[in-house]
């Protein structure tokens, strides 16, 4: 009897009440508050990059245009060829390779009269700039016509030095058409006109992943041109009308 009675006494001790039991509820509650928070942000941001991603792409689409129609163009100061990865033995890769190409051809029917080729040359080691020059030289290409912007070390970089260094205001670009979008709704706000002509010759290894990569930099470049960064350098003016030779290393 005796054993009992403590027994019973020990299970109602053990009993939690009311108070007990609403803690882990309420601790629930609010973990659930907080993911529910979280989703609703991860879905809002997915949102708002695809949307800027959208939105970029159609905002530049119309200046996408052909070889043909680029030909046809009057009054354009230069045909700005971006730079990209440049193999170790300092000739182009095959993407850049195949942008130099349509920017030498585009050259030669007149499209306009000079060549900016813009790229990575931080490094002495590294030069996408010089290996871009060699290339437009050997398909005949007047020294003279050549720009050289080392300092293009991306998009934005190369689009505003285009209008503030080399004082271009009408321009056409070369690259993949993947990258096009970008680089012209750049130019378009930061106030260039500007139009693109793809260099899409071949397929690259490796294009899902620039494709993802391009989603993310054309958000970033959206902020960019809102708040007019500068990019890491600038200088004094070499207006792309005079000789391209005073941009050799």
């Amino acid at each position: 009897m005796h054993v009992g009675l403590t027994l019973s006494k020990q299970m109602r001790k053990r009993q939690p009440d009311a108070e007990e039991r609403v803690q882990p509820m309420k601790k629930k509650s609010v973990w659930k508050k907080i993911l529910i928070v979280l989703l609703c942000l991860a879905v809002l941001g997915a949102a708002t990059v695809f949307g800027i991603n959208a939105y970029v792409r159609d905002y530049a689409a119309d200046r996408v245009i052909t070889p043909e129609e680029a030909s046809a163009l009057e009054d354009v100061d230069c045909i700005m060829v971006l730079g990209c990865q440049v193999k170790p033995d300092g000739t182009p890769s095959d993407m850049l390779r195949d942008r130099l190409q349509r920017g030498v051809s585009l050259y030669f029917d007149s499209a306009a009269p000079k060549l900016l080729v813009s790229g990575d040359h931080g490094q002495e080691v590294y030069n996408e700039v010089a290996a871009m020059k060699t290339y437009a030289l050997e398909a005949g290409v007047p020294a003279e016509d050549v720009f050289m912007d080392h300092a293009g070390f991306c998009t934005y970089d190369s689009v505003y030095r285009a209008k503030e260094i080399f004082q271009a205001d009408k321009i056409l670009i070369v690259t993949q058409e993947y990258h096009l979008y970008r680089a012209l709704y750049i130019a378009e706000k930061l106030g260039v006109e500007a139009y693109g002509v793809a260099s899409d010759y071949h397929s690259y290894a490796g294009q899902t992943l620039r494709d993802v990569r391009e989603i993310v930099a054309r958000c970033k470049d959206f902020a960019a041109v809102i708040l007019k960064i500068e990019p890491k350098f600038l200088g004094e003016a070499i207006p792309v009308s005079g000789d391209g030779n005073v941009t050799n290393d």
